[in-house]
């Protein structure tokens, strides 16, 4: 790589954008994964409660691991698509 090619990509706005993304998402992610934990605690005691596990809790913690899946997808450039709030919100 040439000093011309550094500096180009030290400039470039499209680098500086996605890092602001990038951490927008890490603290999306962070949040992500307090929901799920409250997530698998309701769905303990629900089981626990009932003898059954909620459908609907299965379902938001499908939602959300699919969720945090985008979202690393796209912090490692495996993918240019930012997840929700920019994307559809994940369906199981």
């Amino acid at each position: 790589m040439n000093n011309e090619q550094l500096k180009h990509n030290l400039t470039s706005t499209d680098h500086w954008l996605r890092l602001l993304f990038m951490v927008l998402f890490v603290i999306l992610m962070e949040v992500a994964g307090m929901v799920m934990l409250a997530t698998i605690v309701l769905q303990f005691l629900f089981s626990i409660v009932s003898g059954t596990p909620n459908d609907n809790l299965r379902q938001l913690g499908s939602q959300i691991a699919s969720y945090i899946y985008q979202i690393l997808q796209f912090l490692i450039y495996n993918t240019e698509e930012k997840p929700f709030p920019f994307a559809e919100w994940p369906q199981p």
